[in-house]
């Protein structure tokens, strides 16, 4: 497609989720007449949450999909232009930037901000899909909370894993680990291996997998099989946390930007700009240590501000 055909905007989003309406909400503020394209997946992991009770400003708590038309009907009414479409392509290699939407249609801009976020990684089970925000999640820091005084199960075997049982030792009764491999097959560091060892409500289950979460309409149990007998075991459970890990939605820019080995945009510390100027990430496609809601939309505020600054100084508003 030929440039002379593609839309020219000032200043193009990519991604929605709490970061990429947030960087349009103060990038429309800022008058850059933003555009942002919504992504797979309109308002980002947050519309597969439930309940959401660790964002300021919701004392009562508040469901994640209602959260997330909050946070698009304040982008839209500060003049942000937000759409449907997903980004299948970028040129990042001169400025105006070049990105295709949808494999057709042709945008330029002049700075651009990725906020296209991570997708967690899952087992592929059927009762895992179907139980997913009725007991199963993938962020016990965001829903540990509402089980308080109960049993669950994690499966996992890297230091996020450990990080998430320990979390959940402290307001579970117990806290049943399933790790495919045996005691020497762990990936978590020694110390993190020696924390979760030594903390007495929690349970490892050695050379174990998920057979089946167990639950109609929640989780009431999890099967699991030890894959070196083959004896399964149903253990009963009110929730059951994935922590294989997640996986930054970055493909697209890979031939661009500066990642890390798992994929996540690298930024200078401190801002959110990448190692090509006038490009800028935010959220959980460049934050693999906090990927909360909050930090999120507080990165997706840095990137606005970076790019109204850039965009001044280069003459562009």
């Amino acid at each position: 497609m030929e440039q002379s055909n593609a839309e020219h905007v000032h200043c193009l989003i990519i991604g929605s989720g709490p970061a990429g309406y947030t960087a349009a909400i103060y990038a429309s503020r800022a008058n850059l007449k933003p555009v942002l394209y919504q992504g797979i997946q309109p308002g980002g992991q947050l519309t597969i949450t439930t309940e959401v009770e660790n964002y300021p400003g919701y004392p009562e708590g508040i469901q994640g999909p209602e959260m997330m038309v909050h946070f698009e009907k304040q982008a839209v009414r500060m003049g942000a232009d937000i759409r449907y479409g997903l980004a299948t392509k970028v040129d990042f290699s001169a400025r105006p930037f070049k990105v295709w939407i949808d494999e057709e249609k042709m945008m330029t801009a002049d700075a651009v901000i990725i906020a296209t976020g991570a997708s967690a990684k899952w087992l592929g089970l059927e009762s895992e899909q179907r139980l997913n925000g009725f007991g199963v999640s993938a962020c016990a820091v965001c829903d540990g909370f509402f089980f308080r005084g109960k049993e669950v199960a994690i499966v996992g075997a890297g230091d996020t894993a450990c990080e998430e049982a320990l979390y959940l030792s402290k307001l579970c009764t117990t806290v049943h680990m399933i790790v495919r491999k045996g005691e020497d097959g762990m990936k978590a560091s020694k110390v993190m291996q020696d924390r979760v060892k030594a903390t007495p409500n929690i349970r490892i289950y050695w050379n174990s997998e998920t057979e089946e979460v167990v639950g109609e309409n929640k989780v009431t149990a999890v099967k699991i099989k030890n894959n070196q007998t083959n004896e399964v075991t149903e253990v009963p459970v009110s929730g059951f946390f994935v922590a294989i890990g997640h996986q930054p939605n970055s493909d697209i820019f890979k031939d661009w930007l500066d990642m890390d080995e798992a994929g996540y945009i690298k930024t200078i510390p401190g801002t959110s700009k990448t190692n090509i100027e006038g490009v800028f990430a935010a959220g959980d496609v460049q934050d693999k240590i906090y990927r909360q809601a909050v930090t999120a939309a507080g990165s997706g505020c840095m990137a606005a501000l970076d790019a109204e600054r850039f965009l001044s100084a280069a003459g562009h508003v």
